[in-house]
Formats: C-alpha cells, sequence, structure tokens
C-alpha cells in the first residue's frame, strides 16, 4: 500500500512538474523516430513512474478479468501492456551505456529497485499466475499458430522462473533476492564505469618507441582535451590501450600499461572485488530456491545448449583440438621473439600482441598500419550497407532531420527494393567519458503488430568505440574494427529484418547462444574479394586495396586462431566456474579465477590482476553462464557460412533462406530454424578448417 501510496505522489508530483514529458504520449515524429532535443534527463524518471502506474493498472484489469481467461484475453493483453513504460525504457537503458553522466547514473540508482519491484509485482500477481496457468494448460495447439506457442511458452517459463509456483515465504525470498541482484548488477556496471577514467598512463615524447603516427596523434589529441599540449595520454578506451600494447617497442611501458587495464575495479572506491561475490551468491541462491543445484542449470534450461554437459563437451571438445596447435604457436613465437631480441624471451601476456603482430608481419608483410589507409571509416559504412543491400534487398538512407542524441551519432532510414519503410538505423563510433567500453547493438524500439494490427518497425543502435579522426586524418579502421563493425551490424540487421506479431519473440529476442550466429556469420564476408572490392580503397588515392594484400588478409585471418580460441575458452571456463558453484562463496576471488582457467590457461597468473572485477558480460551484463555462446554460435556461423561458400557467396536462393532466419527472431526454436536453413544440425569441422586447425 505504502508504495502505490509513494508512486501516485510521484507521478502527480512529476506531471505536474513536467506537463510536456515526451514519452508520455507516442512520438509525434516521422516514423517514430526518437525526438532527442526534446528530451532531457529530468524527464526520464517520471515518465518511468507514470508508466509503472498505467502497466500495474492495465495488469490489475487482466487479472481481475472476469471472463474465463483464453490467449487472446490474457497472454496477448499482457504482450501489449506497458506502452509507456517500455518506450521511455528502449531510450533510457541505451542512454546509460552510451551517453551518461552523473545525474542519468543516480536516476538508475533510484529507479532500478522500483522497476525490480513492478516486475516483481507482476511475476508474483497469484491471479495473473492462475490465469496463465490455465490457458498454458489448456491450450490448443490446432487453433493457434507456433508463434503463439513460443509468446505463451516464454511467458509461463519466465513467471515460474521469477517465483509465480512458490508459496508464502519463499515468494517473499525470490522476490527480495530478485531486487538484490538488480542493486548489485547495477553497482558493478557504474563501478566499471567510474573506475575506468582513473587509470590514464602519461608520457612524454621520449616514450612513445615503435608507435605508429595514428596513435601517437590520438594519444596527444587526448592529452590536449585535458590541457597538457605536448604530452601524450594512454587510456583503457581500445582504441587508446590495443595499439599501444601492439606496437610500443618500451617492454616497461607494455607491462604497466597491462597492470592497470588488469587492476580496475579491484581495489579502492569503485572496487567490484566483493560485488563479484555476491552476484554468483546472489544468483545462486535464486537458482537453488527454484529447485536448480546451481545457477548455470537453472540457466542453461532456456539455452540452446540445454544443461552444462553440453556446454562442458563443446568447450573440452574446442581445447582438446586446439590447445596443441597453440602450445606449438606460442614455443614458435618465444623462438622468433628471442631472435628478434637477441636474448632469451620468455613471452609475458604484455608480450603477446607485439610480438605477434612483428611475426605476423614478417611472415605475411602486412598490419594494422598497412591495411588502415584502405578502411577509411565512411567507406566501410558504405560497403557494409551494399552488402546487406546485395544480400537481403535493403537500403540505407542518412536521414539529417532525424534527432540525434550526440553530435557523433548518425541516423538511416533502412527501405526494402519497394521503398517499404523497414526502420531506422543509427550509428554512434568514438569513444568518449560518458560511453562504456566496447561494442553493442541495441533497439530503442522493436518490432511487433500492436493492438490496431499496425505493424510498428524496429528502430536500432549500434554503439562502438572506433579510432577517431585526427586533425590531420579522417578515422582509418584496424582491420579488426572493420570486423566489429560488421559483427555489430549484423546484430542490427537480425532486429531491423525482424517479422513477427510480438515484440518480446522477434528480433534479437532468441534464444541466448543462437544470437551471436548472424553477427558473427557477417565477418565471414570481410576475407572475399567480392566484398572486399566494393569499399576498401585507400583514402587519399581511391586506389582499391591490392590483390597482393587481400590474399595476405586472407592467409594471416588464420594467424593466432589457436590462441585466440583458448582466450575466449578461458572466458567460457571461468564464467562457467562461477555459475557452476553450488555452495556460497567467500573465498579468494583471484585464486579461484586462476583455478578455474586452469584447463586453458596460456599465460601464469599476474600478481593483483584479476577479470572478474571487469568482466561485465557475465556480472553485469546478459551472459551470465552464457559466455560460451560465443564459441557455440562460432560453430554456427562457420557451418552457415560454409554453405555460401558451396553455393557462391551471393547466391540468392542461399541468402533468402539466411534472411528467414533472420527475419524468425524467437518465433521459432533455433535448431529447428537452423536445420531448415542448413538441411542438418551443425557441425564443428567448418569453423577448425576455417581457424586453419584442419586443412
Amino acid at each position: 500500500m505504502f508504495k502505490k501510496v509513494l508512486l501516485a505522489t510521484l507521478v502527480l508530483f512529476s506531471i505536474q512538474m513536467n506537463a510536456e514529458n515526451v514519452f508520455l504520449s507516442d512520438f509525434k515524429t516521422t516514423n517514430g523516430a526518437i525526438p532527442f532535443d526534446r528530451i532531457s534527463v529530468a524527464d526520464y524518471e517520471p515518465a518511468i513512474m507514470q508508466g509503472i502506474k498505467e502497466h500495474e493498472a492495465e495488469i490489475d484489469a487482466i487479472a481481475a478479468n472476469p471472463a474465463p481467461a483464453t490467449f487472446e484475453n490474457t497472454i496477448v493483453k499482457m504482450e501489449q501492456s506497458g506502452k509507456t513504460l517500455t518506450r521511455v525504457l528502449g531510450v533510457f537503458y541505451a542512454m546509460l551505456s552510451a551517453e551518461c553522466n552523473d545525474d542519468l547514473m543516480a536516476v538508475s540508482m533510484r529507479i532500478s529497485p522500483v522497476l525490480d519491484e513492478h516486475g516483481s509485482s507482476i511475476t508474483l500477481n497469484e491471479k495473473l499466475w492462475q490465469r496463465i496457468k490455465v490457458v498454458y494448460d489448456n491450450f490448443d495447439k490446432t487453433k493457434h499458430d507456433g508463434e503463439d506457442w513460443m509468446l505463451l511458452k516464454k511467458t509461463y517459463d519466465s513467471f515460474v522462473r521469477s517465483g509465480a509456483s512458490l508459496k508464502g515465504a519463499d515468494r517473499d525470498k525470490c522476490k527480495e533476492l530478485s531486487k538484490k541482484l538488480t542493486e548489485l548488477t547495477l553497482t558493478f556496471m557504474q563501478n566499471c564505469l567510474k573506475d575506468k577514467p582513473r587509470y590514464e598512463m602519461w608520457l612524454t615524447k621520449d616514450d612513445l618507441a615503435g608507435l605508429p603516427e595514428s596513435t601517437i596523434e590520438a594519444a596527444a589529441g587526448d592529452a590536449k582535451a585535458k590541457g597538457r599540449e605536448g604530452e601524450y595520454l594512454f587510456t583503457m578506451n581500445q582504441p587508446s590501450y590495443s595499439p599501444f600494447m601492439k606496437y610500443s617497442s618500451r617492454r616497461d611501458l607494455r607491462e604497466k600499461l597491462y597492470k592497470m587495464y588488469n587492476k580496475q575495479c579491484t581495489e579502492g572506491e569503485f572496487s567490484n572485488m566483493q560485488v563479484c561475490k555476491d552476484i554468483v551468491n546472489t544468483r545462486m541462491a535464486i537458482a537453488n530456491l527454484l529447485g536448480y543445484k546451481c545457477f548455470a542449470d537453472y540457466n542453461l534450461e532456456q539455452k540452446m545448449a540445454g544443461d552444462t554437459k553440453h556446454v562442458y563437451d563443446m568447450l573440452n571438445q574446442l581445447r582438446a583440438a586446439y590447445a596443441p596447435v597453440q602450445k606449438a604457436d606460442m614455443k614458435r613465437l618465444e623462438e622468433f621473439a628471442s631472435k628478434l631480441e637477441g636474448k632469451k624471451v620468455t613471452i609475458m601476456p604484455w608480450d603477446y600482441s607485439y610480438y605477434a603482430d612483428k611475426e605476423k608481419d614478417a611472415k605475411y608483410n602486412v598490419n594494422d598500419e598497412l591495411l588502415r589507409p584502405y578502411f577509411e571509416l565512411n567507406s566501410v559504412v558504405k560497403g557494409i550497407f551494399d552488402l546487406a543491400s546485395k544480400l537481403y534487398g535493403i537500403h540505407f538512407t542518412e536521414n539529417y532531420n532525424a534527432q540525434v542524441y550526440h553530435p557523433d551519432v548518425k541516423a538511416y532510414d533502412v527501405t526494402d527494393n519497394d521503398g517499404n519503410f523497414v526502420g531506422m538505423l543509427y550509428t554512434d563510433f568514438f569513444p568518449r567519458e560518458t560511453k562504456r567500453a566496447g561494442a553493442w547493438m541495441t533497439n530503442f524500439r522493436e518490432e511487433c503488430i500492436d493492438e490496431n494490427g499496425k505493424e510498428v518497425r524496429p528502430l536500432v543502435t549500434l554503439v562502438m568505440n572506433f579510432t577517431k579522426p585526427t586533425e590531420t586524418k579522417p578515422s582509418l579502421l584496424t582491420f579488426y574494427e572493420v570486423e566489429t563493425f560488421a559483427h555489430e551490424f549484423g546484430h542490427g540487421l537480425h532486429g531491423l529484418l525482424a517479422k513477427g506479431k510480438y515484440s518480446s519473440i522477434t528480433g534479437t529476442n532468441v534464444r541466448h547462444d543462437f544470437v551471436e550466429l548472424f553477427s558473427q556469420f557477417n565477418e565471414n564476408f570481410l576475407t572475399e574479394r567480392e566484398v572486399l572490392d566494393g569499399f576498401a580503397r585507400h583514402y587519399q588515392t581511391g586506389e582499391k586495396i591490392p590483390q597482393e594484400l587481400v590474399d595476405k588478409v586472407i592467409a594471416s585471418s588464420q594467424y593466432g586462431a589457436a590462441y585466440a580460441c583458448m582466450r575466449q575458452l578461458s572466458f567460457g571456463f571461468l564464467d562457467m566456474g562461477w555459475y557452476t558453484l553450488t555452495k556460497p562463496f567467500d573465498g579468494d576471488l583471484i585464486a579461484f579465477e586462476q583455478e578455474a582457467m586452469k584447463p586453458v590457461k596460456v599465460f601464469d597468473a599476474v600478481e593483483g590482476c584479476a577479470m572478474s572485477p571487469q568482466f561485465g558480460h557475465i556480472f553485469s551484463g546478459g551472459y551470465a553462464a552464457g559466455y560460451y555462446g560465443y564459441k557455440w554460435a562460432e560453430v554456427l556461423d562457420a557451418d552457415a557460412f560454409s554453405k555460401f561458400k558451396e553455393d557462391g557467396i551471393f547466391n540468392p536462393d542461399t541468402a533468402k533462406a539466411f534472411k528467414k532466419m533472420l527475419q524468425a527472431g524467437g518465433t521459432v526454436e533455433p535448431m529447428e530454424l537452423y536445420k531448415e536453413f542448413r538441411g542438418r544440425e551443425p557441425k564443428i569441422e567448418a569453423l577448425m578448417r576455417r581457424d586453419g586447425i584442419i586443412k
């Protein structure tokens, strides 16, 4: 009762203070584009509170409906409820990652527990649960299609997994634990964001040995932006950190920067050392309460893999195949480094990128700096857009009138071959202090058919942290950055091409270990000459990337594949280590990490360094007991692309069949979709062949 009174008071006050809040009605813009010019931080909280009030009223009406429960009056009505809340949260959470400040963080801290309580009040609504159960127990598949069944099953499962079938004190405990987990994951994310700026390495001109001009110029620009002209600043942002680790011949400085990077959130005000343990233990407690031995058992039940056995089978199969190659590669690299330095070199973690780049350059005479001039950002964007046009018949036109949330952001209208509106795509490429690290895709709005039978098309955003333009050069990307864009664009296509009735099961709303198929698949095209010819041109001369360089890119794409695989496996083993725990953990976090990653260890542990405190994917993201999904999806993407190679990479029938998977989202079980496309279940051989492990 107190909560309802508080909410009512806050809503009334908020509306009085901000009667023009743009979130409180449908956006009156072309195609429903986000009116960022009319949004301020002050709008979010009152709109969220109003959205909660409206959603509560709708849910109460569904639960109290005197008519017998049906799919239409219960499940569909639930799916269509909460429009205001969905509208504001679609923007709010995107901004929390891409354009955050202290005020927005403060809002998130205040509203997170309220949202958590709101979610719990729905999933623990006994009358609502009984109606859902009646529909589930009496569902007649002959009167509904498969999409209806998938929505019902997802709704039913989500309620069960949120504690709806629990009774009495167990229900209250589940609600309390869920609220605690929300607070912990938010704290983890904010600590990561706040601690990162604390780690900076300031250098002088004498410290820049080995660094390419583009890296030096970027570091000088970062220093100048902080009022220290004549110095050079290196930070934890990937466009700053990665080139330094790859090119600096100052081993002492590489070690210093590596330790900075890997000590983030391990000490001080923004430490996540205890937060990690609390998150793991809270997730375990929730799983135990719902009848599972560990969180991994609970989580994997809803994944394509199904259970821990299938995950460990894949991880161990890849370890067995790749570990011998990785060990042989490392021995060869140490011999190369020793010869280069004229003395015995033992490769340390801060050495690998440096010496691997040197050996790769010596072997293939190709490196990032040689390739950069051919990957000017605007040309890359056009090339990736053109690839989608050729494969799927969609087109991208920059919308100069659309409002954006930062000057770096661009908006594009997406249409099909007949000129029909497909959706909008927003791109945000460069790092800034208000943006978290990494790269991601999200939706401001998802595709669905609304209550009036009108199709609502998606608004998709891609956010990255690429090399910025300098005073003398445009943004010239590394090949890895090109791959990153292709990857996130694959997620974007998954969202943009969505076709379905219900937003909660369209687009990227699929099994978590299936979603990366579509992003990783997209990367395969970047070593195909027919694709590179479309955009890889020298930014000054316009010359196409020479065939000699393309051949080297293709040949060198297998370099370090075994090391990269073992590194990914180490993350997967660490993730599974945390979430297969069956007893609360309060031990030494660093010692636990070392033991968990021991089966795939490449380097000895470095004192004081830890990955977990900044491993957002598994602590504050959606990859808890799910990080293996990257390798799982890699098996899928290599196998899927092998069909394109067999049929011709632009074969229209093959592209049409793959597009069908993109459009289906979560309306069909993923293995059914994949088998329809490929004619069989996926096999691991295509990945091993692509990586050069087998010929």
